[in-house]
């Protein structure tokens, strides 16, 4: 029967997509059999209670396929050993703490977003790995892989994923040392460190001391060679202690400029997952969701004119149903469909009248230089600063793709990508940056009227 379960896995192997049979059906091992049961095992009982949920049907299929459709699956759970680590004495999980020890600390320099967890994420097929993922590595006390690596966009959930790990974990175990960050910060203290003489202290902080880290944005560690080389170092560390870790980025690490080969290795030596922007069927359960928490009801009618026109991102459709409540109220209008069309138009369809020509001139004559430099391969700061507005501009007032934004000015959709979170991100402490995109903004704004 040993054969058969093999077999059984092989033909699976080839009707699932590689992560999802490597995550969850790999694991499971043959145990034996009798006249009536095929016992098999699984590494624990989140893994168990995610197969029989999501899987069973599928096996059952597969063995009656085998011949062997008159066996009922029975599902054990055998934790695998946990792997020796040389000359490391492991500790006894029933010792005592002892008594002049600290107190663990549960989380770090930021605080969870308490909205961010399992429950409240609108699951469709362009999470759903992602979401399953992370509720593995959230309530298994022992993760297969090196570390999880989320690949989304702006507005798509890998900070809502990463922190929902991070708040499960806690609440099944609120001694957990949860540390949860940027790579800003991270990067940031790390140079606050050194400069105050506590290096040693910041590496035990997140090499010793550190059960799970949640590392979001590693996008930003573009370029930053000396944080680049401490991270590889408390990876490895984490690593070879069979501690959890969870990374976010906008970009694969592959792409991101002055990315060292050995951190993004390290940074893709794990399972990686890719959020992708969700299809009408989700965009329809986000909305009915998000409306209800705003105690919006909607029509199925403005539902689905919401969904239609709305494909952008959940911060989109977060921003409309806002709009939405916000114009009612104070209009003291009936929700109905004219008004959510009023909506619609003022979120996307006067996106259409700015067109990257419109962007690349204002650009250019508010920067003085000649459009051309936008495509040049120039790297000179007095070039690439106004290519990075003009990229941040594109994306937030054009309804283009990132591939026609980046063929405009003879980059890759990857460099776009990086360069339009950059100005993003350093718009919320760069007062300058801001006004300067704010006056930009609103000259285009005017342009549409």
């Amino acid at each position: 029967m040993l054969a058969t379960w093999n077999e059984i896995k092989g033909r699976i192997s080839s009707s699932l997509p590689k992560n999802s049979f490597s995550l969850w059906i790999d694991p499971i091992s043959f145990l034996g059999k009798d006249e009536k049961n095929l016992v098999l095992s699984c590494p624990n009982r989140f893994a168990r209670n995610w197969v029989m949920e999501n899987y069973l049907g599928l096996i059952r299929d597969n063995l009656h396929k085998a011949g062997a459709g008159h066996l009922d699956v029975v599902f054990e759970v055998h934790p695998p050993k946990r792997k020796s680590s040389g000359s490391h004495n492991t500790p006894d999980p029933a010792q005592l703490t002892l008594p002049n020890l600290q107190p663990r600390q549960g989380r770090a320099n930021l605080f969870f977003n308490r909205d961010f967890t399992f429950d409240r994420f609108i699951v469709g097929r362009s999470n759903e790995f992602a979401y399953s993922a992370s509720r593995a590595l959230a309530h298994t006390d022992q993760w297969d892989y090196h570390s999880l690596l989320m690949l989304a966009n702006t507005g798509l959930g890998k900070t809502h994923l990463s922190q929902a790990v991070g708040q499960a974990i806690l609440e099944e175990n609120p001694q957990s040392r949860v540390y949860y960050i940027t790579a800003e910060q991270f990067t940031n203290e790390m140079i606050s460190s050194i400069k105050k003489n506590r290096i040693e202290a910041f590496k035990d902080k997140y090499r010793r001391s550190c059960d799970v880290l949640l590392l979001d944005e590693i996008h930003f560690l573009s370029g930053k060679q000396k944080t680049q080389i401490e991270l590889g170092y408390t990876l490895d560390a984490l690593t070879n202690e069979n501690k959890k870790i969870i990374f976010t980025s906008a970009l694969p690490p592959k792409d991101l400029p002055n990315m060292s080969k050995e951190l993004s290795s390290r940074l893709t030596s794990g399972l990686v997952t890719t959020i992708e922007s969700p299809n009408y069927e989700t965009r329809v359960k986000i909305l009915i969701k998000k409306a209800s928490e705003h105690n919006l009801k909607l029509p199925g009618e403005i539902i689905h004119l919401l969904a239609t026109r709305l494909n952008r991102d959940v911060r989109q459709m977060e921003s409309a149903l806002n709009y939405l409540k916000a114009k009612s109220q104070f209009l003291k209008a009936r929700i109905d469909l004219d008004l959510a069309k009023d909506v619609i138009n003022s979120l996307v369809s006067g996106e259409s009248s700015i067109t990257t020509k419109d962007i690349s001139k204002l650009v250019c004559s508010y920067y003085k230089v000649d459009p051309e430099m936008l495509r040049s391969k120039s790297r000179k700061k007095v070039y690439s600063y106004p290519r990075n507005i003009y990229s941040y501009l594109c994306r937030n007032h054009t309804i283009e793709t990132l591939e026609k934004i980046a063929g405009s000015i003879n980059r890759s959709h990857s460099t776009v990508l990086y360069a339009s979170e950059l100005v993003g991100h350093k718009i919320k402490t760069d007062r300058d940056l801001r006004n300067q995109i704010d006056f930009l903004s609103q000259r285009l704004e005017n342009m549409k009227r």
